[in-house]
């Protein structure tokens, strides 16, 4: 967002950042810090808790407003706390109580590489000896493939997720295994041996490597039937449409599991498929060997998605935010 604001007149610093990556760090001195440097805002980019709410009322004692960004929780201490709140989906801002709600604003996570596109869908509609590639983009450690569990003879899956590499790999899943009772862990070694199923480490640039040479992406959420039946948010409830925009972006076909965030960005069979149930998941796949269907739906997921979730369009509502403070 930085050269966004820079370009609107915004003069920005970083005035704090915890050594070790922490949602309640010590934030002794920063308010003394903040009205030093003659702020007008600080922003507090995913801290919360007592410190930061005790920073908050010192900064609006001396006259700076203090805007609260967060994308994966409801913390309405924190918005009272401070002049706004940002977060990334209506569905996060729906949440916050009622007499909240004018100090929430919608920005959401902005498409961080816009230029990276899939140019080219092939002719191949999956074959055992050439099967189709999907992509899943993940911040988990996955050890089984919701709803698709053994990926059909003409479809291979690429995990990419919070693998550790090497002997670190090799001692978390003797760690995983140790923790897992016995059908857990016959469910687990499957998952290990499946040849079409292949877990790799996250980098930032393998990332998107691996999603421009894949055929197609899928994005599959476990939902407990009691967290369904629960008025409480799971954790699955509350997730952004980050790694759904960024596929989309990129032009892949993507197969999703409907929650909050997706609802809203799916048009489903025109830029993208919903999926409930396996039965769904089994249709959608085999919809996708059509490599024109693939073409024609990862070209309308890209139009979709690129100007409305960009970093520009979320710098602009942030700017907007910044300034109403």
């Amino acid at each position: 967002m930085l050269p966004f604001l820079s370009a609107a007149g915004i003069d920005t610093r970083i005035l704090f950042e915890p050594a070790e990556p922490t949602e309640t760090p010590d934030l002794t001195g920063v308010a003394e810090r903040a009205i030093e440097a003659k702020c007008d805002v600080v922003v507090l980019q995913k801290i919360r808790g007592p410190g930061a709410e005790a920073l908050a009322h010192k900064l609006a004692a001396a006259g700076v407003g203090t805007v609260y960004c967060v994308c994966d929780l409801v913390d309405a201490s924190m918005a009272r706390a401070t002049d706004a709140t940002t977060v990334v989906t209506e569905y996060l801002k729906s949440l916050y109580p009622t007499q909240l709600q004018s100090r929430i604003h919608v920005v959401h996570d902005g498409i961080e590489r816009p230029v990276m596109e899939k140019k080219e869908w092939g002719n191949n509609t999956g074959t055992w000896l050439n099967p189709l590639k999907a992509v899943l983009v993940t911040s988990a450690t996955l050890d089984h493939l919701p709803f698709i569990d053994q990926p059909p003879r003409w479809l291979k899956v690429g995990i990419v997720g919070r693998y550790a590499r090497g002997l670190r790999r090799w001692q978390e899943t003797r760690w995983t295994l140790a923790m897992q009772t016995r059908d857990e862990r016959f469910d687990y070694l499957r998952f290990l041996a499946n040849r079409r199923i292949e877990c790799l480490p996250w980098d930032q640039e393998g990332v998107y490597k691996e999603m421009l040479q894949a055929d197609l992406a899928v994005i599959p959420i476990d939902q407990p039937a009691a967290a369904l039946d629960s008025t409480a948010s799971p954790p699955w409830k509350v997730k952004s449409e980050n790694r759904l925009t960024m596929k989309m972006s990129i032009g892949l076909p993507v197969i999703a599991t409907p929650i909050p965030s997706y609802e809203p960005v799916i048009e489903h069979g025109v830029n993208g498929f919903f999926a409930r149930s396996t039965h769904d998941w089994k249709a959608c796949l085999t919809a996708l060997r059509d490599p024109e269907r693939r073409r024609e739906m990862g070209v309308a997921a890209r139009a979709s998605v690129t100007r409305k979730y960009s970093m520009k369009e979320q710098a602009t509502k942030l700017i907007r935010v910044l300034s109403e403070v």
